[in-house]
């Protein structure tokens, strides 16, 4: 799975970066088919975010955003939150084609 960690508007250090590595792997582990995964960190006003999008087989973009008063703790929000939402995808019946044939002669 091929993974881009961006900054804008700060800096982040190596352990953050480290730390960003390690959960994007757990993650990637719980999605069926990961392609790419991306990690922004940013900082507005007094407010630290984090933004994790992951892109799945089929073409599905899962994004989570988490705000914290560090970016670790926002990474941490973030990761929860896409975590939920692997979940659910897990448990979605998936869509395929029928195992009937449409038009039967």
């Amino acid at each position: 799975m091929q993974t881009t960690i961006t900054a804008r508007h700060c800096e982040v250090s190596d352990p953050l970066r480290e730390r960003a590595i390690t959960v994007v792997e757990r993650l990637g582990n719980l999605a069926s088919r990961p392609m790419e995964m991306t990690v922004v960190f940013d900082t507005e006003a007094d407010q630290q975010i984090v933004e994790l999008r992951l892109h799945v087989a089929r073409g599905e973009i899962l994004v989570a955003k988490g705000e914290g008063a560090d970016h670790r703790s926002a990474l941490d929000r973030a990761e929860e939150k896409l975590r939920r939402q692997l979940e659910r995808a897990s448990d979605r019946p998936r869509k395929g084609r029928s195992s009937q044939a449409k038009n039967p002669l």
